[in-house]
């Protein structure tokens, strides 16, 4: 098995490779004291097992064993820490093993049959079920378990049940009071019809939720109603944490960083007119184009120019009043050698700023159209 060793003490850091080195199963292909450096070493180079610290500046091993599971979901973790308080959080993201410093030799030697083991029926073992996924870019859906089912539009009794859902998904884990959805949902019917529409709803949400068979509860409280998704995950919560939580743009993270883009499959229930939804869909359209941008920047700066025009064209789809993208395509489109393209760019920009605006393009954007102009006549 190929392991990591991930340690900002040193002395401990050679004193588990020694542990390690006496048993031929292993090969150690990398020992870090920087958890930043490991976390991109880990994430190129693939290994079988890491071995982890919990308490390190910066960035700590439970953090880091988060993001790795993220990106790399078949990875091994074995905690090693002074400290045994992590010990459940630890388990909460499936680590193989938790071994309290001063690591001993006959400890050790359980985790490494407990790794061999582990690593022989994964050879065996058949691909696992992902877990319930429900997305909220463009549409509401929800991806079941079985691994080769695509995501699936529920199945709503009425409109208001599906919006009334999306709404408490929208403050899942928060109170939604009873009062404010009559508010939203029945705003001219009287008092006593309103809550029998109410309950009547709720009750349609929570038997459309049973027959998906996603764990997905809604708990009744005194003056209100409150979502909790226990073990579902929501394509936005994890698309967020993700750019929240994702190392700046290299050439070992940027798989991360294209994988978060591609996450993002339409603005947030854009195929709903809900005006509820309206601010939240308009923060995570501004999160992704300044990531996006960031992205493409880099691809560009790489010297990587078809990747670059795909990512600039994407960017331009979805923000269509974004300046930048215009211009950017001209350049690459110069690089490429396709004159029409740069011509229809500009021409598309000078429209869509006309039109929209009532305005020309940027003067250092004239500037260089014009003298790429003169330099191709």
């Amino acid at each position: 098995m190929r392991a990591v060793l991930v340690d900002d003490e040193k002395l401990a850091l050679n004193y588990l490779e020694k542990l390690l080195s006496g048993h031929g199963d292993f090969e150690i292909i990398g020992k870090y004291q920087n958890p930043d450096q490991a976390f991109e070493a880990i994430v190129r180079d693939k290994p079988d097992v890491v071995f982890l610290d919990i308490e390190m500046p910066g960035t700590n091993g439970i953090e880091m064993a988060e993001r790795l599971e993220r990106c790399l979901h078949n990875i091994n973790i074995v905690f090693v820490t002074a400290y045994d308080e992590h010990a459940i959080k630890a388990f909460e993201l499936n680590a193989i093993d938790y071994i309290l410093k001063p690591a001993q030799r006959s400890r050790l030697i359980k985790t490494v049959q407990r790794l061999l083991d582990t690593h022989k029926d994964s050879e065996t073992a058949s691909p696992r079920a992902r877990p319930v996924m429900i997305r909220c870019f463009q549409s509401l859906q929800i991806e079941l378990p079985q691994s080769h089912q695509q995501p699936v539009m529920i199945r709503w009794r009425t409109s208001k049940a599906q919006e009334l859902f999306a709404y408490l998904l929208h403050y899942r884990g928060q109170l939604v009071r009873k009062d404010a959805l009559l508010e939203l949902f029945w705003p001219e019917t009287d008092w006593k019809k309103g809550f029998t529409q109410l309950y009547t709803t709720i009750y349609q949400v929570r038997k459309t939720l049973e027959n998906t068979g996603a764990d997905v509860h809604i708990t009744s409280l005194d003056k209100g109603y409150r979502l909790d998704l226990n073990n579902v995950e929501l394509d936005v919560q994890q698309w967020e944490e993700g750019i929240n939580k994702a190392l700046p743009i290299t050439d070992n993270t940027l798989s991360e960083h294209l994988k978060l883009l591609n996450l993002y499959q339409g603005d947030y229930l854009a195929d709903y007119d809900y005006l509820w939804a309206e601010s939240e869909r308009q923060r995570l359209r501004e999160m992704w184009l300044r990531h996006a941008l960031q992205v493409a920047d880099y691809v560009a700066s790489q010297g990587k120019h078809v990747e670059a025009l795909a990512l600039y064209q994407r960017i331009q789809l979805f923000h269509p009043h974004v300046e930048e993208s215009y211009f950017m395509l001209m350049c690459l489109y110069d690089a490429l050698g396709d004159r029409n393209s740069v011509e229809l760019q500009y021409a598309n920009l000078q429209e869509m700023l006309r039109s929209e605006f009532d305005v020309e393009p940027q003067q250092r954007i004239q500037l260089w159209y014009f003298d790429w102009k003169k330099k191709i006549d």
